[in-house]
């Protein structure tokens, strides 16, 4: 399709959503992890792409950025604008027609959607990795990963069989102590476990997860707002008695690296990684921004905080009680799920569906060009119970974003 077909389609999609763009899901799968079976996507279609390709357990929001998968279709993790019948990619479309759907100041800065936002749904837990910073990721032509989780009570319902993760290493551990471990990779389990600590994941909290700090996400739901780039490192040799493949760890490392145990362990932020205080510089739980039982919204952060002192994303929660209505306005732009309920955001009727086929197009996604929030969005709820959407932004949004820390202060939840 041509960028002035593609224009045309996304100008007439915005005036006709009044600057909102329905858009499908997008499914990715991952052949190295366990579908959780938590997304609503029907059973039978957990492997819809094949075997070979693995388990559908990503569902991915307002994405412009592709899965670097294996054996993937180049449109894999793109988002689609779904229109009269017909559908584009809302990467083509804000190439098409850029500030018109993300605003002057981030088109500028950026020539693109530079973030997107996931669900993530597994069986177990996924092996201990990091995401590379700009600098290492800039060595493919790449871009770095900072990322940040959400629980959404939900899709929460079971915790499945690993609620903890594994973040950082312990106070003390030394980059010896890790580089054995990867000299131990074909060993067996290479106890890159020990030197790390667990946190139990509780359902309405979340965190912030700088570039380079090793994680191991436990088995809960996560809303994953993050940069818009899927790079990583795998650093465990085996999860749950599976092998990791060594090409896991090196998938974004240059060629001259692969096999460099330095180089790989001093991709890591030790200061990070062995941070005593790790979860009060990194731990989220909901703030409320705006509304009350009074109104019949409440309006919460969820995600917030910088990551190296730059505002790069941030998230909301709404919650609107039945029957009743809350005009919402942002300074920019947002990528949206809807969690629970029914109702109609602006002019689209939404909710939230309880069995999806895949390729099926579902009315709970949505992306609001930054024109249309910052005039102010209506949410209004038709049915019986909580209306409840999640909705993500890109960097430099907010003046008054809070910080990391900031809800034991201001409480509210």
């Amino acid at each position: 399709m041509s960028n002035q077909n593609t224009a045309a389609q996304a100008r007439a999609a915005l005036e006709a959503g009044e600057g909102i763009l329905r858009l499908a899901p997008t499914w990715v799968p991952r052949s190295f992890l366990m579908p959780g079976g938590r997304l609503k996507l029907s059973r039978e279609d957990l492997y819809a792409l094949g075997t070979h390709r693995g388990g559908i357990d990503e569902r991915w929001f307002g994405s412009t950025t592709p899965a670097a998968n294996e054996g993937a279709p180049p449109d894999e993790g793109l988002s689609y604008v779904v229109h009269e019948g017909g559908k584009f990619t809302l990467r083509d479309a804000i190439e098409a027609v850029g500030a018109d759907i993300i605003g002057k100041p981030l088109w500028d800065a950026y020539k693109k959607w530079p973030v997107y936002s996931k669900f993530f749904d597994n069986l177990g837990p996924i092996p201990h990795h990091m995401h590379q910073n700009q600098e290492q990721a800039a060595k493919l032509g790449l871009e770095g990963k900072p990322e940040s989780y959400y629980f959404p009570p939900q899709l929460n319902w079971t915790g499945n069989n690993f609620p903890y993760t594994f973040f950082g290493l312990e106070p003390g551990t030394t980059k010896e102590d890790i580089r054995r471990c990867l000299e131990r990779w074909n060993q067996g389990d290479n106890g890159i476990l020990d030197h790390s600590k667990a946190y139990r994941l509780k359902p309405g909290t979340g965190w912030l997860v700088p570039p380079d700090v090793l994680h191991a996400p436990g088995s809960l739901v996560t809303y994953e707002p993050q940069w818009g780039s899927d790079v990583f490192g795998m650093y465990q040799s085996m999860v749950e008695g599976r092998r990791v493949p060594w090409e896991l760890l090196v998938k974004d490392v240059p060629e001259q690296y692969k096999h460099d145990l330095d180089y790989l362990v001093n991709q890591l932020d030790w200061e990070k990684n062995v941070d005593p205080e790790f979860k009060a510089h990194n731990y989220l739980e909901p703030i409320v921004r705006s509304g009350g039982e009074e109104q019949g919204f409440v309006d919460r952060w969820i995600v917030y905080g910088t990551v190296d002192g730059k505002q790069l994303f941030s998230a909301c929660e709404l919650t609107v009680h039945p029957g009743r209505t809350a005009t919402i306005k942002d300074p920019g732009a947002y990528g949206l799920i809807v969690t629970q309920g029914s109702g109609k955001i602006g002019s689209l009727d939404v909710d939230s569906p309880n069995f999806i086929r895949f390729g099926e197009i579902t009315k709970d996604e949505v992306f609001v060009a930054a024109k249309r929030a910052g005039e102010g969005v209506t949410f209004h709820n038709t049915g019986s119970e909580p209306f409840v959407s999640l909705r993500y932004f890109g960097p430099d949004t907010h003046k008054d974003l809070p910080a990391v820390g900031d809800h034991l202060k201001r409480g509210a939840r």
